[in-house]
């Protein structure tokens, strides 16, 4: 069973910096995709930033130049350096993979991908 566990969520004053964290865990064979979502109450739950599946970094536009996704030491861990943070971005941010996984069975390897979504960390920004 993959699990994703989140931190470093809480409060910051407008223009302030805040790091989240992420790591997976779990029977993982490969990480295909790796990134944050948020969702502001009422709204769609939308991208931030993610890893994609050819190893490329995307961006939600308006969040270009002031976050920073960026991976941990270990490879199963991402980061996201959040810098001047805006009144409106109070959210819940999930972390969300997309994981291949690998089973023996009968002599054959068997290879399948889900996706998971983190519990939500809960950043606010207010002065």
């Amino acid at each position: 069973q993959i699990q994703l566990l989140e931190s470093g969520g809480g409060w910051v004053q407008p223009g302030g910096s805040m790091t989240l964290s992420c790591t997976a865990s779990g029977d993982i064979f490969n990480v295909i995709a790796m990134g944050w979502y948020r969702q502001a109450p009422g709204k769609q739950r939308e991208l931030v930033a993610t890893f994609t599946s050819s190893g490329e970094i995307k961006y939600e536009n308006d969040m270009q130049g002031r976050f920073t996704i960026s991976k941990g030491s270990g490879k199963n861990m991402v980061y996201l350096q959040m810098n001047n943070l805006k009144p409106e971005e109070p959210a819940v941010y999930y972390c969300h993979d997309d994981i291949m996984i690998r089973t023996f069975a009968s002599g054959i390897y068997s290879y399948a991908s889900n996706e998971h979504w983190g519990q939500g960390t809960q950043v606010t920004v207010s002065s």
